[in-house]
């Protein structure tokens, strides 16, 4: 079952910011994670959301996200940007939309 990073990140060092992406970025592919939404200015509509930015990535299970979360290379990436950002984060498992049900709603 897909597993997901969503990640809230507010930059406060460009430059930091930067050499973390360049060094995160193959963290992230190289445990099979692909990114799905990398966007700069999240929209809240309903609640509040006090991040600037919203990352969302893709590993295949739970295992390799974790993997990759404690691998040698994104600790290296922690490491970097440890004073450069605010970062709030969460995993979650996922399911194909075709797997997934909704209960069902009284009419």
């Amino acid at each position: 079952m897909p597993a997901y990073a969503i990640v809230g990140i507010d930059v406060l060092d460009e430059g930091a910011g930067l050499a973390y992406a360049a060094v995160a970025r193959p963290s992230i592919l190289g445990h099979g994670g692909r990114y799905l939404v990398a966007g700069p200015t999240p929209e809240p509509v309903e609640g509040t959301w006090d991040s600037s930015r919203l990352v969302v990535i893709e590993f295949p299970d739970m295992d390799r996200l974790r993997q990759w979360y404690d691998s040698p290379e994104y600790r290296r990436a922690r490491r970097i940007r440890e004073n450069a950002a605010r970062v709030r984060m969460l995993f979650v498992e996922g399911s194909p939309p075709e797997g997934f049900a909704l209960p069902d709603r009284p009419e």
